[in-house]
């Protein structure tokens, strides 16, 4: 990664405003950004903006062989991806190590947590069983990216449903959507990642860290947990060590923004079946914000011109004394125009009344040029 590190006022300044119990962006210590969640017109579809973090989580699914290990579970893969349109510091084609950290915190949440019901995917026993695939794109990079990912993930595994099949002997039918209706997948829980980030050595903490303060952080605990108040997994990194009390105070921390945002997503998910079902307009498209015209005229306003001339005199009377006041122009005759009295009018003459009246004479000369070659230059006195 090519970080674009911060100067030193840009440090000191952040560190002052954290000391301060003040953030860049106004927030107070323990509170999130807006979270935004949408869904697209395909089932398992999800974008969520956290700030202006920006992540779009895609589920797709696919009949496979089962491990050898597990012949009746369904198969659970991730995939994160960054990309240099979220940010300048990706390269492409380049497995960096904040890559392969939110690659594995994001497998520790989802699929270690066993939220999701890998027996129910199984559809012939060590043959073919469903293998589900979890791609998430990061879109823009504003910080904390690991609740972001976990947020669309969870949020498009739940609205995800993958096709109904039947089993006759050996065979296995797949039915499209128009055929039959597409099944949910068996959710037990949601786990959602909730980051910390500490200052000074673990004397300051701070949730939902942007990406200036990232960089100037001295550690971060990563701390995944459900609705129930379980953990299912945490990551700590930046070498800081940390005390029990303070572990202790992020999961109660943790517990109460994951309660919200659990109800958030059961919001999103309830208004996008509700609109399906209803046949109204969905999709990422219809939650953009629209801009437009609300009106193409305006109100008659009346005014009021019975004192007009009243109100005209009583301002220049009002008006301070000393101003000359310019008389309006007399048109004598056509062409020409005079200002005031006692004037000599100049308006309309010709260049040769001007040079006789100033008793001068200019030599005047024309000259006539042509395009053609043959033809000379005259110049006429």
């Amino acid at each position: 990664m090519r970080e674009t590190p911060l100067s030193n006022c840009e440090r000191l300044f952040l560190l002052k405003a954290i000391e301060s119990k003040k953030r860049l962006d106004g927030r107070q210590t323990y509170d999130y950004r807006s979270i935004k969640i949408s869904f697209g017109t395909d089932y398992g579809c999800c974008s969520v903006n956290l700030g202006k973090t920006r992540v779009l989580a895609q589920v797709s699914c696919e009949l496979v062989p089962p491990k050898d290990s597990r012949p009746t579970e369904g198969i659970i893969f991730l995939n994160l991806e960054l990309s240099p349109m979220a940010s300048p510091a990706f390269q492409t084609n380049r497995q960096s190590e904040l890559l392969v950290t939110l690659n594995r915190q994001l497998e520790r949440c989802l699929r270690n947590s066993r939220c999701i019901d890998t027996e129910s995917l199984c559809v012939v026993s060590g043959e073919k069983v469903w293998q589900i695939r979890v791609d998430v794109h990061v879109l823009n990079h504003d910080g904390n990216l690991m609740d972001a990912a976990s947020i669309a993930a969870i949020s498009a595994l739940c609205h995800f449903k993958r096709p109904d099949v039947a089993i006759q002997g050996r065979d296995v039918t797949v039915f499209g959507p128009a055929e039959r209706d597409p099944v949910p997948l068996s959710i037990y829980h949601m786990p959602v990642c909730v980051s910390f980030a500490f200052f000074q050595q673990g004397t300051y903490l701070l949730v939902d860290p942007c990406e200036k303060e990232e960089l100037i952080m001295d550690g971060l605990l990563v701390m995944a947990m459900n609705k129930h108040r379980e953990i299912c997994s945490i990551q700590s990194s930046g070498g800081i060590m940390l005390l029990k009390e303070q572990v202790l105070r992020c999961s109660k921390i943790a517990s109460v923004k994951v309660s919200e945002i659990t109800e958030l997503i059961n919001k999103a998910l309830e208004n996008d079946r509700q609109a399906r079902k209803e046949g109204g307009k969905f999709g990422f498209v219809e939650s953009m914000p629209k801009e437009r015209i609300t009106a193409l005229k305006r109100e008659e306003s009346l005014v009021e011109m019975t004192d007009v001339q009243e109100t005209a005199d009583q301002i220049i009377s009002k008006a301070a004394a000393g101003h000359e006041v310019v008389p309006s122009p007399v048109i004598v005759a056509t062409g020409t125009g005079q200002v005031g009295e006692g004037l000599q009018n100049t308006w309309g003459l010709d260049e040769e009344d001007e040079e006789e009246e100033s008793g001068t004479k200019v030599e005047k000369r024309v000259e006539v040029i042509s395009d053609s070659e043959e033809e000379d230059v005259v110049i006429l006195d």
